[in-house]
Parts: C-alpha cells; sequence; structure tokens
C-alpha cells in the first residue's frame, strides 16, 4: 500500500459537503447543509423602554440609578451586536446558495448525469456576472466549498476551468 492512497482517504473523511444538489424528477434541488435559518431576532421592546425611561430621568440619578442604565445598555449592546452578527450570517448563506445556483445552471447537464464530459468550460466570471457578486466573492466560495451530488463530493473548484494544476 503506498501512503497517497491513505491520504487521500483521510482528506475524503475531513471534507463536509456545504451544499446538495438532488434530482427530483427533472429539476435540481440545492441546499445547504450547515447551520439552519433562525427566526429573526429583536431586542424586546419593554428593555428599549426601560433604558429609554432611566436616560430621560435627569433628576434623581442616584449610583444605583447609574448602575442599573449602564447595566442595561451594556446588554442591548450585546443583544444588538449578537443581531446583527446573525444577520451577516444569514447574508453570506444567501451569497453561498445564490452562487452554487448559478454554478448548477451553467453546469446542470454534468449536475443532471454526472458524465464529467458535460462539463462546460466556465470561469469565475460567468458566475459573478447571473449573481451580481464581484469576482473576488465568487473565488472565495468556490475555493473553500463542497457540494455533494448523486455523482460524489465536488469542491465547487472543481466546475471552473480558468484555473491550472501543477504538480
Amino acid at each position: 500500500a503506498n501512503g497517497w492512497g491513505d491520504d487521500a482517504e483521510a482528506t475524503m473523511n475531513r471534507v463536509h459537503p456545504d451544499f446538495i444538489v438532488e434530482r427530483m424528477g427533472d429539476d435540481l434541488v440545492v441546499s445547504l447543509t450547515r447551520g439552519r435559518d433562525i427566526q429573526p431576532l429583536r431586542v424586546s421592546p419593554v428593555y428599549q423602554e426601560m433604558m429609554q425611561d432611566y436616560q430621560s430621568s435627569a433628576k434623581n440619578r442616584s449610583r444605583e440609578r447609574k448602575q442599573t442604565l449602564l447595566f442595561i445598555k451594556q446588554k442591548v449592546d450585546q443583544a444588538q451586536w449578537f443581531i446583527e452578527a446573525l444577520r451577516q450570517r444569514r447574508e453570506r448563506r444567501n451569497t453561498l446558495y445564490v452562487t452554487m445556483k448559478a454554478i448548477i445552471d451553467i453546469q446542470k447537464k454534468f449536475f443532471q448525469d454526472g458524465n464529467e464530459a458535460d462539463l462546460k468550460p466556465m470561469i469565475l466570471k460567468d458566475v459573478a456576472d447571473p449573481t451580481g457578486y464581484d469576482v473576488s466573492t465568487i473565488s472565495r466560495v468556490s475555493n473553500s466549498k463542497y457540494v455533494q451530488t448523486d455523482f460524489g463530493i465536488f469542491s465547487l473548484k472543481h466546475f471552473f476551468s480558468d484555473g491550472t494544476v501543477n504538480d
């Protein structure tokens, strides 16, 4: 046994696809495998009102009242930061989904039959144009993501012809 086969097998065991493309009749359905969408979050109006009440009451600003205001403000700020992080995550997931859909549209025949001969020449710009994303965004997505098909797991780089492979 040569070490190359073992290394290749170990690498395959570590690859977890980011997308699954399945045939459903004549249609191809794509889904993201990691992270499920959660319901939109917001800071409770009760806490926002409480913070406004504490901020607006200039009189009776005892040390305890100031500490309470600071505590509420810190918690509201933390919640808003968390909500923004989740919003950005949803945007990234949307970018991934739209990019994968564009690749499927271009390489549809391959995703239907798995025949490598059906892969069309495709460059990053071919995916960037219909998605409206920058070529650098498509490059970043395609360099680090994998798709599971009925014919195996492939790096998204596999579907592009604009690169060369060197030993």
